[in-house]
C-alpha cells in the first residue's frame, strides 16, 4: 500500500499531480527513485504530444551574475498567460538563464542537450519536459542572448 506521505514526498520532489505520483508509485511498488524515472518518461511523452500546440504567451527574464561580468536575457513561451505568470514558470526561466550564463551554449539545440547545472543527472531538455508535464502546456525556450565583459 502506498502511503499518502510517500505520494506527498514524490509530489514535492517532482511537482507532478497527486494522481500521477500515486500511479507512478503503484507501478514501481513504492520505489521512489524508479517512480521519478517513470514520471520523467511520462513527461517526455506528454511533451511530445503537446509540441505542436500554439504558444501565444510567455515571459522574458534575465540573469546577471554577481560579479556583473555576465548577463543573460531569455524569452520562454507557453500556451497561456496563466502559466507564463506562474511563479514556478518564472523561476524555471530564471534558472535556465542562470544555466546559460554558466554554460554559454551557442543555440537552443545545444542548450537542451547540456547537463543541467542544478542537477547534473538531467539534461536541460529533461527539466523542460518536467515543466511541460507539471503545467500541462507546451513550453519552449524560444531565444536568448548572453553578454559578457571581455577580458582583453
Amino acid at each position: 500500500m502506498i502511503s499518502s506521505e510517500d505520494i506527498k514526498q514524490l509530489r514535492d520532489k517532482t511537482g507532478v499531480s497527486v494522481m500521477l505520483c500515486k500511479k507512478a508509485l503503484e507501478e514501481t511498488g513504492g520505489d521512489m527513485d524508479r517512480a521519478v524515472l517513470v514520471l520523467r518518461k511520462q513527461g517526455m511523452k506528454i511533451a511530445e504530444k503537446k509540441s505542436e500546440r500554439m504558444m501565444k504567451a510567455g515571459a522574458v527574464n534575465c540573469y546577471i551574475h554577481s560579479n556583473k561580468q555576465v548577463g543573460v536575457l531569455i524569452e520562454a513561451r507557453s500556451e497561456t498567460d496563466f502559466v507564463a505568470k506562474n511563479e514556478g514558470f518564472q523561476s524555471f526561466v530564471y534558472d535556465i538563464a542562470m544555466h546559460i550564463a554558466a554554460m554559454d551554449p551557442e543555440n537552443s539545440e545545444e542548450l537542451l542537450e547540456q547537463p543541467y547545472i542544478k542537477n547534473q543527472d538531467m539534461k536541460v531538455k529533461d527539466c523542460l519536459n518536467d515543466m511541460i508535464q507539471k503545467f500541462g502546456e507546451n513550453i519552449k525556450i524560444s531565444r536568448f542572448i548572453r553578454y559578457s565583459v571581455s577580458q582583453k
